[in-house]
C-alpha cells in the first residue's frame, strides 16, 4: 500500500475492542451501543487525523499567567454519505466541533439483473476552497460511493487536502480508491481491511449493513 493509506486497527488499542464490538452479532443487537461505537471509532478517528494538521502557537490567559499553545489552524468541513455515517461523523464533530459540515445522500440503483449503480441523490456543503475535508462512510465495498461523494463535494470548491475515512474496508475497494485519489490531495485512514468482497459487493467478513444496524432496516 501506499503511504498515505493509515491503517489504525490490529495495534492492541481499545480501537480494535470497539471493531470487535461492531462486528459481533452478540452487541449488533443493541442498535445504541452500535451507534455509540461507531461515534467512539470517530473520536480516534479525529484525535489520530489532527496530527497530520497545521497549528500555531497562540497565548491563551491563565488565572495565574500566560500559557502559550498550538492551537489548531486549519478551516475543516466534516462531510459524510447518509444515513450509515451519522454516528461516525458525529464522532469526528465530537472533537473537532467548530468545523463546518456536508451531508450527501447515495443509493444502490439496482438493474434487473441484479448489476448496480452509485448515484448521488442530494449535497449539502459549504464552499470547500482551500479548507480541509473529512469525508466519512462507515464501510469501503467497491469504494465507488467515496469517490463519486468525493467528486460531488468538489463541485463546491478545492480544498487544500482531503482526508477520507472508513471503518471497514475491502481490499479492492482501497484499490479503487488509490487509482481514483491523488496521494498529493488525499489521504485514506481505515480501521481494518478485509480481503473478500463478494459479487454482490459485500465485504466479508465485515460487519453487515452499517446503516440498518444503527437505525433499522429500511424497505
Amino acid at each position: 500500500m501506499k503511504q498515505y493509506v493509515h491503517i489504525l486497527g490490529n495495534n492492541n488499542s481499545l480501537f480494535d475492542e470497539f471493531i470487535a464490538e461492531i462486528r459481533s452479532t452478540d452487541v449488533q443487537t443493541d442498535s445504541m451501543r452500535f451507534r455509540r461505537n461507531l461515534e467512539r471509532i470517530g473520536e480516534i478517528f479525529a484525535y489520530e487525523i489532527s496530527k497530520t494538521m497545521n497549528y500555531k502557537a497562540q497565548e491563551v490567559t491563565t488565572p495565574l499567567g500566560i500559557a502559550e499553545i498550538p492551537r489548531l489552524t486549519d478551516k475543516l468541513v466534516l462531510a459524510t454519505i447518509l444515513r450509515a455515517g451519522l454516528p461516525l461523523h458525529q464522532g469526528m464533530l465530537n472533537y473537532f466541533d467548530h468545523a463546518e459540515n456536508a451531508f450527501i445522500s447515495a443509493f444502490r440503483k439496482y438493474e434487473k439483473d441484479g448489476t448496480f449503480e452509485i448515484q448521488i441523490d442530494y449535497l449539502s456543503s459549504p464552499e470547500l476552497d482551500d479548507k480541509t475535508l473529512i469525508l466519512a462512510d462507515p464501510m469501503l465495498a467497491t469504494g465507488q460511493s467515496m469517490v463519486l461523494a468525493y467528486e460531488e463535494l468538489l463541485s463546491k470548491g478545492d480544498p487544500a487536502h482531503t482526508h477520507l475515512v472508513s471503518i471497514i474496508a475491502s481490499r479492492q475497494g482501497i484499490e479503487y480508491l488509490q487509482s481514483h485519489c491523488s496521494p498529493t490531495n488525499c489521504t485514506l485512514w481505515i480501521g481494518s481491511v478485509d480481503e473478500e468482497l463478494t459479487a454482490q459487493s459485500y465485504i466479508v467478513p465485515g460487519l453487515g449493513d452499517a446503516g440498518d444496524l444503527a437505525y433499522g432496516k429500511k424497505n
